[in-house]
């Protein structure tokens, strides 16, 4: 059986893509029909490098998708064939397979981890899969694997943010426009989206921002002070992923039990800066694994706001490129893509 998938041949070179022939499914394994797969700049910086050292060239890319399941390894309990299923990076129930081996037609082998979505069939570690209602969109039920459990949980498990508290969320991207949505639905009184891009932050204003700020335009802590009154927000959401914006979002938040929780990513050997003075006036400053998720429990709360209606993950969505646009599709995506940039792998 084969599959096409975009490949990982060198650092800061296109994907290729490639037909693979799929390997037999071993103990806990699942195969599954991808129907879409986010862009994640996780991704990018593995292309870019920016990662260290990449040490399983060639390699298979994507942690953030939904697909129907076709078939299910020996001990696989979760899912059945023909299940909808969101999958994802997080580890939840399961088991726990960490690898596979593509084959090429020349016989040499590809390799790939426990989940990848960047292609039209692919082998899943149980754990990696979350089995969602048919009723759920596969389009946005792609944003389940990444872009919705980082950026919502960072706001609901790991900030623990309540009914009329402020909140400022730094990166409007995938995550950034996650965690404004799951403010907003828990009752934040002022949500403040910041951003290098005017169309960003207008997006920002229909999802529900209270406030929005331009970094290129502003000194963005005076303004979250002076929209706060001189206070500071009670959480900063970092997912900009930049040295300065992980430094304004701790700079940005009150004194006396103010939190600011890193999500982004630097790049490899980066670091930042911070005033101890400010941990002694009670600033508190933590990172996130995948938003505290445990996608077993989350996910399926995620899916039920989309289908009654609480949330529209459409507006998330900017563009749907096919598997053999991928690298048109991470080029746009570095260009400051307004919303999640999508792979569909056609019919499903």
């Amino acid at each position: 059986m084969k599959t096409h998938a975009a490949v990982l041949t060198a650092i800061n070179k296109p994907l290729r893509i490639e037909e693979l022939e799929i390997p037999e499914l071993r103990a806990g394994q699942v195969l599954v029909r991808i129907a879409f797969s986010g862009v994640c700049h996780t991704q990018i910086n593995e292309i870019r490098g920016l990662k260290g050292e990449d040490r399983f060239l060639p390699h298979t890319l994507g942690h953030e998708g939904s697909g129907i399941v076709e078939a299910i390894g020996d001990g696989v309990r979760k899912v059945k064939p023909g299940d909808h299923v969101v999958l994802t990076w997080i580890k939840g129930d399961g088991l726990d397979v960490p690898s596979s081996k593509y084959a090429r037609v020349d016989g040499s082998i590809v390799n790939s981890g426990a989940v990848a979505t960047f292609l039209t069939k692919a082998v899943i570690s149980e754990n990696r899969l979350v089995k969602i209602p048919d009723e759920m969109p596969l389009c946005e039920a792609a944003l389940l694997g990444c872009a919705i459990p980082t950026g919502a949980g960072a706001v609901i498990n790991t900030a623990s943010v309540s009914r009329g508290k402020s909140i400022a969320i730094f990166g409007m991207g995938g995550i950034g426009f996650s965690a404004l949505l799951a403010a907003k639905i828990k009752g934040a009184s002022t949500i403040i989206a910041i951003d290098i891009s005017e169309d960003r932050l207008k997006q920002a204003n229909l999802l529900g921002a209270t406030h929005t700020l331009n970094t290129k335009k502003e000194n963005v802590v005076e303004g979250i002070f002076k929209i706060t009154g001189g206070k500071g927000v009670d959480y900063a959401i970092e997912s900009a992923g930049k040295k300065e914006t992980m430094e304004m979002a701790f700079k940005s938040v009150r004194d006396k039990e103010g939190l600011c929780v890193v999500v982004g990513n630097l790049s490899y050997g980066q670091t930042i800066q911070i005033d101890p003075f400010d941990l002694i006036k009670g600033k508190r400053i933590i990172g996130t694994w995948g938003g505290e998720t445990f996608p077993d429990r989350d996910m399926p709360m995620y899916a039920d706001w989309v289908i009654s209606g609480k949330i529209d993950m459409k507006k998330m969505i900017c563009r749907v490129y096919e598997l053999r646009d991928i690298n048109n599709a991470i080029d746009y995506m570095e260009q400051h893509a307004v919303g999640r940039v999508l792979i569909g792998m056609g019919k499903h």
